[in-house]
This record gives structure tokens, sequence and C-alpha cells, in this order.
């Protein structure tokens, strides 16, 4: 699909978030450097998956009420094709 994706109007909020992600990811590096102790690190590490999964679960709400209803709303082998992406990234998410 070309032109705009279903996340284009939360585009900064999913930029700044993974940008606070990224800090997130640094200051953990830091604590391994610093030999901090191993739960604390961990338990930043566990934030991090939690805030990259509420990142992913937005993608996803944003692409099925817009590419997939799209393509639904068509019909036809486009259809198909974007139900199958997203049962296959549902998958990924759940295996996650």
């Amino acid at each position: 699909m070309t032109g705009a994706h279903g996340y284009s109007a939360r585009k900064d909020d999913y930029t700044k978030r993974l940008r606070r992600i990224e800090g997130q990811v640094r200051g953990i590096s830091k604590m391994i450097d610093e030999d901090k102790y191993c739960i604390d690190v961990l338990t930043q590490i566990s934030a991090v998956n939690s805030a990259l999964q509420s990142v992913a679960l937005g993608l996803l709400e944003e692409h099925l009420g817009h590419c997939v209803s799209h393509a639904v709303a068509e019909g036809g082998e486009e259809a198909d094709k974007k139900l199958a992406e997203a049962s296959a990234a549902i998958a990924r998410l759940v295996r996650s």
C-alpha cells in the first residue's frame, strides 16, 4: 500500500515514544556497565518490553482500522492478503 499509513496521524507520538524507549535501552546498557543489581536491570528490561508492546499494539490497531479495513471494503485478493498479514503480525506479537 502506498501513501499514508494508518499510523500517520500519530507518527509524532510513536516517534517520541520510541525515542524514550531508546533512552531506556541506553540506560540499561549503562546499568550493566556500572554493575547494577541484576533484578534492577531486569526490571528496566521488563519496562522496555512493555513499552515496545504498547507501541506494537497501537500500530496493530492502526493497521487493522486503516489498511485492513480499507482492503476488506474493497474485497478480493488484496483483502485476503491484508488479513493474512494481520494474522501473522498478531501471531508474532503473541509469541514475543
